[in-house]
């Protein structure tokens, strides 16, 4: 016998509410990884930056190359 799965609509997911960093943290990786404003910060940076001996700059860059796969759909509006 074939088993079914239920399957969720799209329609029918809870909407998730977009995160949120304080402005007094926004900026503080990029001014670590010495790269200009607008630019992205390369992937060799963010593993290099996730080994540093700096827990939170070791947090800000793992959160860095988890966020990248995030909503690749698209633009939100």
């Amino acid at each position: 016998m074939a088993t079914t799965r239920r399957r969720r609509s799209r329609a029918k997911r809870k909407a998730r509410s977009p995160i949120k960093i304080k402005k007094a943290n926004q900026g503080k990786l990029r001014k670590t990884a010495k790269t200009k404003k607008g630019n992205k910060i390369p992937v060799s940076k963010l593993r290099a930056l996730k080994k540093s001996k700096n827990p939170k700059t070791r947090k800000r860059a793992t959160f860095a190359l988890n966020a990248r796969s995030w909503n690749k759909g698209g633009k939100r509006k």
